[in-house]
């Protein structure tokens, strides 16, 4: 039996790829609505936390933040209150790697496995399976549970001790953030240059420069269409979370920081809501130029 416990954009989906591998599931969200649609789908719906560990062999969290998954944990009917010895907490939250290692020490005291297991891919990835699953934790708890894993996705890598797969996924926002950056700065440069950036893109996307991130965003910043995939204030809030671990073990992170000056800017500009790729609304603003017109 599988609990999933944050049943938003990334959440369900991936909770219904757990439900069409076959696995019995039990789940909990905030929202009664989205409750009601996984039961019209079979699913059984828990009333809180602690009846979904009570009902379950292993517990997958997909929260907003750390502060969240402490509380589904720790607080009143949480999973802790209906956990049992030998169960399990993967936590795919993408959150702070100084709670990951605190909950794992926490859930180890009552004999509890804990796992950090963020993933990258977006609501795209985690609707067609094929988000990237990095994890952090003891290596047989996580043979464990690769199985389960791979359901929702199309790798699944141990990197460590807890604390180590968010470790691995804040290193990747601080990737697609300079790189949609980099990115979209070229795409204004181009453009006020005289060439067209969709051309340059398709000069470009088969060389050193071209990524998955250009693929991906580069349609969504020439459309001009930035419903999200993965939101502006989610970047915001993993690029605090490199910031907050960087000054905790004293490393310098220019380029985060700079990424992160140019979310805020766009969060005032009231784009928080958007896709990230949206940064390129940014560098057309302090140029006075559109990438498109």
């Amino acid at each position: 039996m599988v609990g999933f416990i944050g049943l938003g954009i990334m959440g369900r989906p991936m909770a219904e790829n757990v439900r069409k591998a076959g696995h019995e599931l039990t789940v909990y969200d905030r929202s009664q609505s989205v409750l009601d649609e996984m039961g019209k789908l079979g699913v059984r719906v828990a009333a809180n936390c602690r009846e979904v560990a009570e009902k379950s062999d292993v517990i997958i969290t997909m929260l907003l933040n750390s502060p969240h998954v402490a509380s589904a944990l720790f607080d009143e009917n949480g999973i802790v209150d209906g956990i049992a010895a030998g169960k399990a907490v993967i936590d795919m939250s993408s959150i702070s790697p100084v709670a990951s290692k605190e909950f794992y020490s926490k859930l180890k005291e009552i004999n509890v496995d804990f796992l950090d297991a963020p993933v990258s891919g977006g609501e795209p990835g985690a609707v067609e399976g094929t988000i990237a699953v990095m994890a952090g934790g003891e290596k047989p708890v996580f043979d464990k549970y690769y199985d389960l894993l791979m359901t929702m996705a199309s790798s699944v890598t141990y990197v460590g001790d807890a604390g180590s797969g968010n470790i691995a996924k804040l290193a990747n926002q601080m990737m697609v953030a300079v790189n949609i950056s980099a990115m979209s700065e070229a795409y204004v440069f181009a453009k006020k240059a005289g060439a067209d950036p969709k051309l340059v893109f398709e000069a470009i996307r088969g060389g050193l420069a071209g990524s998955r991130v250009m693929e991906q965003k580069s349609p969504k910043i020439f459309s001009g269409n930035y419903e999200p995939g993965f939101r502006i204030e989610l970047h915001i809030k993993d690029l605090q979370n490199v910031l907050d671990t960087a000054h905790t073990v004293n490393v310098s992170v220019p380029f985060a920081a700079e990424a992160m000056e140019i979310l805020q800017a766009c969060k005032a500009e009231g784009l928080e809501k958007k896709d990230h790729s949206a940064i390129a609304r940014y560098f057309e603003k302090i140029n006075s130029l559109k990438i498109i017109d």
